[in-house]
């Protein structure tokens, strides 16, 4: 339920990877120059042999940039560390067999370059050195987020707005306005735990969308039940949130107050570390009343925004209507 850009020489057959470096940092020299040139055409030039540079970082098969290791056939094609195995170890420019031939000029090449984060047509603007331009995309808050449907391993990554259309068309989530909800969930066996997850419904309240899930699974030998809520955005925004749940019947009830994860946590994740409401198949049955033989739970909650009180600095409770 749970789960990096250049064609060097493709066209260069028999040029040393060197010399095409070489030739390429020092093109602009070649270039016809205007007399009347002034200095910020110059500073202007000098920006085309970085450019350069990065289209010959350009793995011929992802189009994404080489980053080290970078491998390259007998024939001097190079293509990025991902690729050599989704070709199976053949040069997919010439087809003869990669082997463990390293690249090592193009490699010093990367490693000196300051190079855009990979996802800056999501909206990233930041430049970095090569590894820490690695750390930055691990952790780029416009990176894409998985979907965060649970109820099968679902591939699909994109936007938030992308996401909600997604869970809505494909995967069918009942979608609803408001910060409370009120909802039954019945079964007819509760004996039967097959760690599936029963419901996922998405809230849209204070301009957010928030996922609420509810599912059954093994805990230990005991089967239990268990409801949390994920917050569709990044756990820096999730944190300005909280959420309450509540479920009873008989008389009794339990009450479960948090703030909600972010999709950023699997679901799984956020499960395993029993983040959330979580009802022990006993009690459940309890509360469901009649023979015990079939379960009928009423989750209620709500969903409210914390708000900096100015006067002494605690946050207050901000409920939507």
């Amino acid at each position: 339920m749970e789960s990096d850009s250049i064609e060097c020489i493709s066209s260069l057959d028999g040029i040393d990877v060197n010399e095409i470096v070489h030739s390429q940092l020092f093109s602009s020299s070649k270039t016809p120059h205007n007399n009347n040139k002034n200095k910020n055409n110059k500073n202007n030039n000098s920006v085309r042999p970085a450019t350069s540079v990065h289209e010959l970082l350009e793995c011929p098969v992802c189009t994404n940039s080489m980053y080290p290791p970078i491998h390259q056939c007998h024939n001097g094609h190079t293509i990025c560390s991902t690729c050599k195995e989704r070709v199976h170890n053949r040069c997919p420019t010439c087809r003869q067999e990669l082997g463990d031939i390293r690249c090592l000029a193009l490699e010093k090449v990367a490693e000196s370059l300051e190079l855009p984060c990979k996802y800056g047509s999501l909206g990233c603007p930041e430049i970095f050195p090569y590894y820490s331009k690695l750390k930055h995309e691990a952790m780029c808050n416009f990176r894409p987020y998985n979907c965060p449907y649970a109820g099968s391993e679902c591939s699909i990554v994109g936007d938030i707005p992308y996401l909600v259309a997604h869970l809505r068309d494909d995967h069918k989530v009942d979608m609803h306005s408001g910060c409370t909800f009120n909802h039954r969930y019945v079964k007819s066996n509760p004996r039967e735990v097959e760690n599936a997850t029963w419901m996922l419904t998405v809230f849209n309240c204070f301009g957010q969308y928030f996922c609420l899930h509810f599912e059954a699974f093994q805990l230990g030998v005991a089967p239990v039940y268990m409801a949390f809520l994920r917050f569709m955005g990044d756990e820096t925004d999730a944190r300005n949130y909280s959420y309450s749940l509540e479920v009873g019947g008989n008389g009794r009830k339990l009450i479960w107050e948090g703030t909600p994860r972010s999709i950023r946590d699997s679901h799984r994740k956020v499960r395993d570390s029993h983040d959330g409401l979580i009802i022990q198949r006993n009690m459940a049955l309890f509360f469901s009343g009649g023979d015990r033989k079939e379960l009928k739970l009423r989750v209620t909650g709500k969903i409210w925004k914390e708000q900096q009180n100015p006067d002494g600095g605690a946050c207050i409770p901000n409920l939507c209507s």
